[in-house]
Protein backbone atom coordinates (compact mmCIF):
# COMPACT_ATOMS: atom_id res chain seq x y z
CA UNK A 1 0.00 0.00 0.00
CA UNK A 2 1.60 3.08 -1.19
CA UNK A 3 1.10 6.50 1.17
CA UNK A 4 -1.08 7.89 -0.62
CA UNK A 5 -3.40 4.63 -0.17
CA UNK A 6 -3.23 4.66 3.27
CA UNK A 7 -4.18 8.62 3.71
CA UNK A 8 -7.25 7.13 1.51
CA UNK A 9 -7.90 4.67 3.60
CA UNK A 10 -7.70 6.54 6.85
CA UNK A 11 -10.14 9.40 5.56
CA UNK A 12 -12.81 6.97 5.07
CA UNK A 13 -15.89 7.78 4.93
CA UNK A 14 -14.85 11.60 4.23
CA UNK A 15 -12.97 11.05 1.00
CA UNK A 16 -16.10 8.96 -0.60
CA UNK A 17 -18.03 12.12 -1.16
CA UNK A 18 -21.81 12.16 -2.23
CA UNK A 19 -22.23 15.97 -3.34
CA UNK A 20 -26.48 16.39 -4.25
CA UNK A 21 -26.83 12.45 -3.60
CA UNK A 22 -24.36 12.05 -6.23
CA UNK A 23 -21.74 9.36 -6.02
CA UNK A 24 -18.27 11.17 -6.70
CA UNK A 25 -15.70 8.85 -7.98
CA UNK A 26 -12.95 8.74 -10.52
CA UNK A 27 -13.89 4.82 -10.54
CA UNK A 28 -16.45 5.73 -12.82
CA UNK A 29 -15.25 7.27 -16.28
CA UNK A 30 -15.45 6.44 -20.24
CA UNK A 31 -19.04 8.69 -19.77
CA UNK A 32 -20.86 5.23 -18.97
CA UNK A 33 -24.38 5.99 -17.75
CA UNK A 34 -24.03 6.13 -14.01
CA UNK A 35 -26.04 3.99 -11.49
CA UNK A 36 -29.07 5.69 -10.92
CA UNK A 37 -29.70 8.05 -13.89
CA UNK A 38 -27.66 10.59 -15.65
CA UNK A 39 -28.46 14.01 -13.65
CA UNK A 40 -27.58 17.83 -14.11
CA UNK A 41 -25.00 19.97 -12.63
CA UNK A 42 -24.83 23.52 -13.30
CA UNK A 43 -21.83 25.44 -12.01
CA UNK A 44 -22.56 28.63 -11.91
CA UNK A 45 -19.85 31.58 -11.77
CA UNK A 46 -19.24 35.65 -12.02
CA UNK A 47 -16.64 35.64 -14.50
CA UNK A 48 -14.83 33.34 -17.02
CA UNK A 49 -12.61 30.83 -14.89
CA UNK A 50 -14.48 31.06 -11.46
CA UNK A 51 -16.30 27.74 -12.30
CA UNK A 52 -12.80 26.28 -12.85
CA UNK A 53 -11.07 27.75 -10.28
CA UNK A 54 -13.88 27.22 -7.25
CA UNK A 55 -15.03 23.71 -8.77
CA UNK A 56 -12.69 22.56 -11.67
CA UNK A 57 -12.14 19.47 -10.25
CA UNK A 58 -15.65 18.55 -9.21
CA UNK A 59 -16.72 19.06 -12.60
CA UNK A 60 -13.77 17.20 -13.89
CA UNK A 61 -15.43 14.13 -11.12
CA UNK A 62 -18.82 14.52 -12.35
CA UNK A 63 -18.09 14.69 -16.27
CA UNK A 64 -15.96 11.63 -15.97
CA UNK A 65 -19.31 9.99 -13.87
CA UNK A 66 -21.16 10.08 -17.09
CA UNK A 67 -23.16 13.36 -15.95
CA UNK A 68 -24.25 16.43 -17.75
CA UNK A 69 -21.82 18.99 -16.27
CA UNK A 70 -23.21 22.80 -17.57
CA UNK A 71 -20.59 25.66 -16.72
CA UNK A 72 -22.46 29.16 -16.20
CA UNK A 73 -20.70 32.41 -16.90
CA UNK A 74 -22.42 35.64 -15.57
CA UNK A 75 -20.31 37.92 -17.50
CA UNK A 76 -17.86 37.67 -20.24
CA UNK A 77 -15.21 39.41 -18.00
CA UNK A 78 -15.26 42.46 -19.70
CA UNK A 79 -13.42 44.30 -17.26
CA UNK A 80 -10.59 41.58 -16.35
CA UNK A 81 -7.53 42.21 -18.67
CA UNK A 82 -5.96 45.65 -18.42
CA UNK A 83 -5.29 48.01 -21.42
CA UNK A 84 -8.14 46.41 -23.07
CA UNK A 85 -11.70 47.68 -23.94
CA UNK A 86 -14.71 45.70 -22.72
CA UNK A 87 -14.97 44.48 -26.34
CA UNK A 88 -11.53 43.30 -26.69
CA UNK A 89 -11.53 41.54 -23.17
CA UNK A 90 -14.48 39.76 -23.67
CA UNK A 91 -14.03 38.13 -27.11
CA UNK A 92 -9.96 36.87 -24.97
CA UNK A 93 -11.67 35.83 -22.33
CA UNK A 94 -14.83 33.85 -24.26
CA UNK A 95 -12.12 31.81 -26.39
CA UNK A 96 -10.35 31.40 -23.39
CA UNK A 97 -13.71 30.01 -21.80
CA UNK A 98 -13.93 28.13 -24.64
CA UNK A 99 -10.42 25.99 -23.96
CA UNK A 100 -10.95 25.38 -20.92
CA UNK A 101 -14.29 23.63 -20.95
CA UNK A 102 -13.28 21.73 -24.25
CA UNK A 103 -10.69 20.50 -21.61
CA UNK A 104 -13.26 18.99 -19.10
CA UNK A 105 -15.55 18.69 -22.06
CA UNK A 106 -18.53 20.04 -20.84
CA UNK A 107 -21.02 22.90 -22.36
CA UNK A 108 -21.52 26.41 -21.00
CA UNK A 109 -23.21 29.20 -21.05
CA UNK A 110 -22.77 32.77 -21.05
CA UNK A 111 -25.60 35.20 -19.37
CA UNK A 112 -25.40 38.75 -20.57
CA UNK A 113 -24.58 40.65 -17.19
CA UNK A 114 -21.34 43.11 -17.12
CA UNK A 115 -17.98 42.33 -15.07
CA UNK A 116 -17.93 45.19 -12.67
CA UNK A 117 -21.28 46.07 -12.98
CA UNK A 118 -23.43 43.57 -12.27
CA UNK A 119 -27.17 43.81 -10.99
CA UNK A 120 -29.50 42.55 -8.76
CA UNK A 121 -32.82 43.71 -9.18
CA UNK A 122 -36.33 42.82 -10.19
CA UNK A 123 -34.68 41.92 -14.25
CA UNK A 124 -32.13 40.18 -13.25
CA UNK A 125 -33.75 37.68 -10.76
CA UNK A 126 -36.07 36.62 -13.37
CA UNK A 127 -33.27 36.09 -16.08
CA UNK A 128 -31.59 33.86 -13.53
CA UNK A 129 -34.78 32.33 -12.54
CA UNK A 130 -35.73 31.92 -16.41
CA UNK A 131 -31.89 30.09 -16.72
CA UNK A 132 -33.07 27.77 -14.29
CA UNK A 133 -35.95 26.68 -15.13
CA UNK A 134 -35.27 26.39 -18.84
CA UNK A 135 -32.13 24.27 -17.75
CA UNK A 136 -33.60 22.18 -15.06
CA UNK A 137 -30.59 21.09 -12.76
CA UNK A 138 -30.40 18.68 -10.21
CA UNK A 139 -27.50 20.33 -8.42
CA UNK A 140 -26.21 23.72 -8.51
CA UNK A 141 -23.38 25.10 -7.10
CA UNK A 142 -22.29 28.92 -7.23
CA UNK A 143 -20.76 31.98 -5.15
CA UNK A 144 -20.90 32.02 -1.29
CA UNK A 145 -22.94 35.53 -1.34
CA UNK A 146 -20.72 36.80 1.56
CA UNK A 147 -17.58 37.58 -0.62
CA UNK A 148 -15.89 40.92 -1.26
CA UNK A 149 -15.88 40.95 -4.87
CA UNK A 150 -19.35 42.30 -5.60
CA UNK A 151 -19.89 40.20 -8.85
CA UNK A 152 -19.32 37.05 -6.80
CA UNK A 153 -21.52 38.14 -4.19
CA UNK A 154 -24.27 39.27 -6.87
CA UNK A 155 -24.23 35.80 -8.74
CA UNK A 156 -24.55 34.07 -5.55
CA UNK A 157 -27.84 36.35 -4.69
CA UNK A 158 -29.52 35.70 -7.66
CA UNK A 159 -29.07 32.23 -7.69
CA UNK A 160 -30.39 32.16 -4.15
CA UNK A 161 -33.56 34.10 -5.06
CA UNK A 162 -33.96 31.58 -7.73
CA UNK A 163 -33.73 28.56 -6.11
CA UNK A 164 -36.54 29.50 -4.00
CA UNK A 165 -38.49 31.00 -6.18
CA UNK A 166 -38.48 27.72 -8.46
CA UNK A 167 -39.21 25.63 -5.36
CA UNK A 168 -36.11 24.55 -4.25
CA UNK A 169 -36.31 22.05 -7.19
CA UNK A 170 -32.43 21.21 -6.64
CA UNK A 171 -29.79 21.29 -4.45
CA UNK A 172 -28.10 24.38 -3.81
CA UNK A 173 -24.01 24.09 -3.06
CA UNK A 174 -22.23 27.68 -2.66
CA UNK A 175 -17.81 27.09 -3.74
CA UNK A 176 -15.49 29.64 -2.40
CA UNK A 177 -13.14 31.91 -4.17
CA UNK A 178 -9.95 33.30 -2.89
CA UNK A 179 -11.41 32.23 0.82
CA UNK A 180 -10.38 35.21 3.00
CA UNK A 181 -10.07 37.95 0.69
CA UNK A 182 -12.94 37.48 -1.40
CA UNK A 183 -15.33 34.89 -0.01
CA UNK A 184 -15.83 35.56 3.72
CA UNK A 185 -16.59 33.32 6.79
CA UNK A 186 -17.51 30.60 4.54
CA UNK A 187 -17.88 27.35 6.65
CA UNK A 188 -17.88 23.79 4.37
CA UNK A 189 -20.34 21.34 4.97
CA UNK A 190 -19.00 19.06 2.13
CA UNK A 191 -15.64 18.51 1.00
CA UNK A 192 -14.83 16.33 -2.35
CA UNK A 193 -11.59 14.78 -2.68
CA UNK A 194 -9.85 15.69 -6.11
CA UNK A 195 -6.81 14.84 -5.91
CA UNK A 196 -6.90 12.07 -9.08
CA UNK A 197 -8.34 14.79 -11.45
CA UNK A 198 -6.20 18.07 -9.97
CA UNK A 199 -3.66 18.27 -13.04
CA UNK A 200 -6.49 17.62 -15.28
CA UNK A 201 -8.39 21.07 -13.29
CA UNK A 202 -5.43 22.75 -13.47
CA UNK A 203 -4.87 22.10 -17.04
CA UNK A 204 -8.64 23.20 -17.43
CA UNK A 205 -7.83 26.64 -15.05
CA UNK A 206 -4.85 27.92 -17.38
CA UNK A 207 -6.58 27.97 -20.18
CA UNK A 208 -7.28 31.53 -19.27
CA UNK A 209 -3.82 32.91 -19.98
CA UNK A 210 -4.89 36.56 -19.68
CA UNK A 211 -5.45 36.14 -15.67
CA UNK A 212 -1.98 35.54 -15.27
CA UNK A 213 -3.37 31.75 -13.81
CA UNK A 214 0.47 30.63 -13.04
CA UNK A 215 0.42 33.09 -10.24
CA UNK A 216 -3.61 32.72 -8.94
CA UNK A 217 -2.97 28.44 -8.94
CA UNK A 218 0.26 29.07 -6.93
CA UNK A 219 -0.24 31.52 -4.74
CA UNK A 220 -3.73 31.01 -3.93
CA UNK A 221 -5.63 27.80 -5.24
CA UNK A 222 -3.27 25.11 -4.76
CA UNK A 223 -2.79 26.06 -0.82
CA UNK A 224 -6.86 25.78 -0.93
CA UNK A 225 -6.76 22.66 -2.48
CA UNK A 226 -4.09 21.25 -0.31
CA UNK A 227 -6.05 22.85 3.28
CA UNK A 228 -8.90 21.74 2.31
CA UNK A 229 -7.38 17.95 1.31
CA UNK A 230 -6.00 18.15 4.70
CA UNK A 231 -9.40 18.79 6.09
CA UNK A 232 -10.82 15.52 4.46
CA UNK A 233 -7.30 13.85 4.59
CA UNK A 234 -6.21 13.34 1.16
CA UNK A 235 -4.08 15.34 -0.77
CA UNK A 236 -6.02 17.94 -3.03
CA UNK A 237 -9.92 18.69 -2.36
CA UNK A 238 -12.47 21.49 -3.21
CA UNK A 239 -14.98 22.53 -0.16
CA UNK A 240 -18.55 23.40 -0.25
CA UNK A 241 -21.75 24.94 1.99
CA UNK A 242 -24.89 22.87 1.25
CA UNK A 243 -27.51 25.28 1.43
CA UNK A 244 -30.46 24.25 3.41
CA UNK A 245 -33.71 25.60 5.15
CA UNK A 246 -35.98 23.79 7.16
CA UNK A 247 -39.84 23.22 6.15
CA UNK A 248 -42.33 25.14 8.05
CA UNK A 249 -44.08 22.59 9.51
CA UNK A 250 -47.15 25.06 11.11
Amino acid sequence: MTRRDMIKAAGGAAAATILGGIPLSVQAQNNSAPQGGRRKILVIGAHPDDPETCAGGTMCLLKQAGHDVVCVYLTRGEAGIAGKSHDEAAAIRVVESNNANAVIGIRHIFMDQVDGNTEVNVARYREMRDLLERERPDVVLTHWPVDSHRDHAACGLLVLDAWRRVGRTFELYYMEAMSGTQSQMFHPTDWVDISDVVELKHKACRCHVSQGMEELLDGWHVPMERFRGLECRCQAAEAFAHHTEAKNTL
